[in-house]
């Protein structure tokens, strides 16, 4: 794999948020020679080509990869899993191969399963939305980004390389990640708060079943804390469901917190609950100056 981004024809399985995105950004930036889309859809393959969002639009997955240099999979994550069996033989020796899910363990393992010759890189772009569908695409959704990568054992230094030059063609910026690592760290800032999310949601709406004035008294600060819980539920049911260790380790830790609030309200012991809350208040001030 010697080649440049801007020599490689690039296909993008997976035409919502995230896939559509990243087309827009190769198509209108003029970053490869060639934007290939593949849709589940023909409705969403036609609005992509008609759109300009990318050069060529299918439904049929052998057609979308032929010839391709750059395979990015941009589904749901079990998804994922099951396409990356059915695409590596339809490959060429030496294509990259790349994934956006958010989960990397089950991925990566299922990514070294490729045939031989196959340059496997996993990914994961921190940035979206809780839209979802091609309708939410944006081009620059990626700009400014963190941009996980895992690399492979096998995977060569060239192929490392061009996944890299993708990234930061992009705008984001790349960090290195084992699948293991990077599962636990997301557990914690992306997968536990969309949990605590929709617990929320739950809560506000039992206490809405005796008193449904509570939701038009909703206002900032409940719709920040809550947003999440609208992100679409099969890519979090995936999320979840490959990352269950790590977000139970999580949920643990959280309730331990939590359970500790509330003794602290329940005994009425003032100090120490203003103490608490007073870390709390700097470290997520310290987090924004970092």
């Amino acid at each position: 794999m010697s080649k440049r981004l801007s020599d490689c024809r690039v296909t993008v399985i997976g035409l919502g948020l995230m896939g559509a995105s990243l087309c827009m950004d190769l198509v209108q930036g003029g970053l490869c020679r060639e934007v290939r889309g593949v849709a589940r859809r023909a409705e969403t393959a036609l609005r992509a080509f008609f759109t300009h969002a990318v050069d060529q639009a299918t439904t049929d997955l052998h057609t979308g990869v032929a010839g391709a240099d750059i395979v990015v999979l941009a589904t749901p994550v079990r998804t994922i899993v099951d396409l990356l069996g059915e695409v590596g033989p339809l490959l060429w020796p030496g294509t990259l191969v790349m994934d956006m899910g958010s989960t990397k363990s089950d991925i990566c393992a299922a990514m070294e399963r490729l045939p031989q010759g196959i340059q496997p890189v996993g990914g994961h772009p921190m940035a979206g939305k809780e839209q979802a569908g091609f309708a939410a695409a944006e081009p620059n959704l990626y700009r400014g980004a963190t941009w996980i990568l895992s690399p492979l054992e096998r995977t060569s230094p060239e192929a490392l390389a061009l996944a890299q030059e993708l990234v930061e063609a992009l705008g984001a910026r790349p960090v290195f990640l084992e699948p293991q690592r990077h599962d636990r760290l997301v557990a914690s800032i992306s997968h536990l708060p969309f949990l605590l999310a929709s617990g929320l949601i739950h809560a506000v709406d039992r206490l809405g079943e005796q008193d449904s004035l509570v939701w038009e008294l909703a206002a900032g600060g409940f719709r920040d804390t809550s947003r999440v819980a609208a992100s679409d539920t099969r890519m979090f049911l995936d999320i979840l469901m490959t990352n269950r260790s790590a977000v139970l380790d999580q949920l643990d830790s959280f309730c331990g917190q939590l359970g500790e609030l509330r003794q602290l309200l329940a005994d009425g012991n003032e100090e120490a609950l203003a103490a608490k809350l007073a870390h709390s208040r700097t470290l997520r001030a310290n987090w924004k100056k970092k």
